[in-house]
């Protein structure tokens, strides 16, 4: 048994908001493997099902972002599962759009979420990172996270979210450097990478951050899916156009 959890806060006015891409990641990863509904328990909302023959948990925490922990911590609990068995989704601010990174322990990197869950559950299990880009200035960070995915940005996140359901066995098979490549081949040439606005300095900051590279790269975009579940996903959050 593998326990998924996708980060963000409940409710209509956050659905869209770039610091719930975990919750849109767990809701594209059970709808590709065909989980039932949510259930509320556990101060979430919990599905079980199965990814490649394996079962597997997915749960969105409902408490607010800064007390995730509390959910994942009951779920672990009543499961039996240690941090090994647990992968959390998030949202990362110092990725450039589009981009991932995958790692087992760290630290929590400034995320609310992660310092909610650390204490709770200890902090060796595994981290799925997907950029959502920064704004330019730490003054401009809380409506940033807070604010909703622009359609501009159908573009890296329709096929990142395909990937990371078509691929999400590679989770529960602890291939992380599988799991990588698929995303990356997902969004290479789409245009990820590239700021959504001139950013402004700020010394607080270190030099040549990612996004501010590869901005510079001139691929062709790739176009956003046109079907199936991500299509109708992207349709939802954005409308027809």
């Amino acid at each position: 048994m593998h326990l998924i959890v996708g980060l963000g806060n409940p409710g209509d006015k956050y659905r869209n908001n770039r610091h719930n891409i975990g919750f849109l990641a767990v809701d594209a990863i059970a709808s590709r493997h065909g989980f039932p509904g949510y259930r509320e328990k556990y101060q979430g909302l919990i599905s079980e099902g199965t990814i490649g023959g394996e079962r597997a948990l997915i749960l969105k925490p409902q408490t607010f972002m800064n007390s995730s922990g509390d959910s994942v911590q009951k779920v672990a609990s009543f499961y039996k599962l240690g941090p090994s068995d647990i992968t959390v989704i998030y949202d990362e601010l110092d990725l450039a759009p589009g981009k991932s990174r995958i790692k087992v322990g760290g630290g929590n990197g400034g995320h609310n979420g992660l310092r909610s869950i650390d204490p709770q559950i200890g902090t060796a299990y595994r981290r799925i990172r997907l950029g959502i880009g920064h704004p330019g200035h730490k003054d401009a960070v809380m409506p940033w996270v807070l604010g909703d995915f622009s359609k501009a940005d159908q573009v890296w996140l329709g096929p990142l979210l395909d990937a990371l359901a078509d691929n999400a066995g590679m989770i529960l098979s602890n291939d992380d450097n599988g799991l990588m490549n698929k995303l990356a081949l997902a969004v290479q040439g789409d245009g990820a990478a590239r700021p959504q606005r001139p950013p402004t300095a700020d010394p607080t900051r270190p030099k040549a951050q990612s996004h501010i590279r590869a901005a510079r790269d001139t691929t062709p975009q790739a176009k956003p899916p046109e079907t199936g579940p991500m299509a109708d996903m992207l349709k939802k959050l954005f409308g027809k156009e």
